[in-house]
């Protein structure tokens, strides 16, 4: 048996709109919902072996998509950054007249909602 990447949730996030129904369908049994070969098998009418030629197939295409676009990388990039900012505005706040604090505080507000249009890039894929 194979090895299951732990990061391919993030990618199959990102991605598996790009996919077929079938291969996206197979790869969230396996990745989302930790089903076996087996039992994906049952649910689907594949076989056995016919799965795992899915979700390698799959995988294949979810890297190859990443290798070239780069946007999961990306993502966890900007999300580095946000948090690092985030932190720095954490500390300058502390030493920060009212209008300066408020004015940090709509700094953090804006970072947020970067966050939050990171989160769900991957969901708009789909």
């Amino acid at each position: 048996m194979f090895e299951k990447d732990m990061m391919f949730p993030v990618l199959l996030d990102t991605y598996g709109g790009l996919l077929t129904d079938r291969k996206r369908e197979v790869l969230d049994y396996y990745y989302n919902e930790d089903y076996s070969l087996a039992e994906i098998s049952e649910l689907t009418g594949i076989s056995r072996q016919g799965v795992r030629d899915c979700i390698k197939k799959g995988e294949d295409e979810i890297y190859f998509f990443e290798s070239k676009l780069n946007i999961a990388k990306k993502n966890r990039e900007h999300a580095t950054v946000i948090d690092n900012i985030s932190l720095l505005l954490e500390e300058i706040s502390k030493y920060a007249d009212g209008p300066t604090n408020d004015m940090l505080h709509e700094i953090g507000s804006m970072l947020n909602t970067l966050r939050s249009i990171d989160k769900s890039d991957g969901d708009a894929q789909e």
